[in-house]
């Protein structure tokens, strides 16, 4: 049996997550879970025929872009001006719309409504959501439910999960 450190609920070995609480967990062997290299994965798609019935993303409606610095990932910001940013929670609703789940959010303390980014005129504006965590600009705590304005290349921790937004025509 697995010990949850967080709620102390056994849980069977081979666990990942607590069945109670749903936190992570480490077996006996002090493992822990790895990335998967998707370069294979890439190159495999890149040779493929082009009257495959896959279509890549081209972006034309993309006014900017989430690059998350611990893993290198891209999320394109496209076809809407206005997104809520967080993760999702098991047996909840609350539902953001950019789910930071699969990026360690849970670990890097992103609330499930952690913040809103919106694309204003020529403006584009970040505003916390009163998150436990806090939301910071290149660095500076961000005050919950007023709007701050975003730059081209600004560095916004949600969290610890700290992620480089880019515009087109900044």
């Amino acid at each position: 049996m697995i010990n949850c450190p967080n709620c102390k609920h056994n849980n069977i070995d081979g666990s990942m997550f607590c069945a109670e609480c749903g936190a992570q967990l480490m077996d006996k062997d002090g493992l822990t879970t790895q990335n998967i290299s998707t370069d294979k994965f890439h190159a495999a798609l890149s040779s493929a025929p082009k009257e495959d019935a896959y279509m890549p993303f081209d972006g034309t409606d993309v006014w900017g872009s989430m690059h998350l610095l611990d893993t290198g990932q891209v999320l394109p910001l496209s076809s809407r001006n206005e997104f809520t940013l967080g993760r999702v929670s098991e047996g909840q609703p609350i539902m953001p719309d950019i789910d930071l789940t699969p990026y360690q959010a849970y670990a890097g303390g992103v609330s499930r409504l952690h913040a809103m980014i919106k694309r204003d005129g020529g403006r584009i504006v970040l505003m916390d959501l009163g998150s436990a965590n806090g939301t910071y600009i290149n660095g500076k705590r961000l005050e919950p439910h007023i709007e701050h304005i975003l730059k081209h290349g600004d560095i916004v921790a949600l969290g610890k999960l700290k992620i480089q937004f880019l515009f087109k025509n900044p």
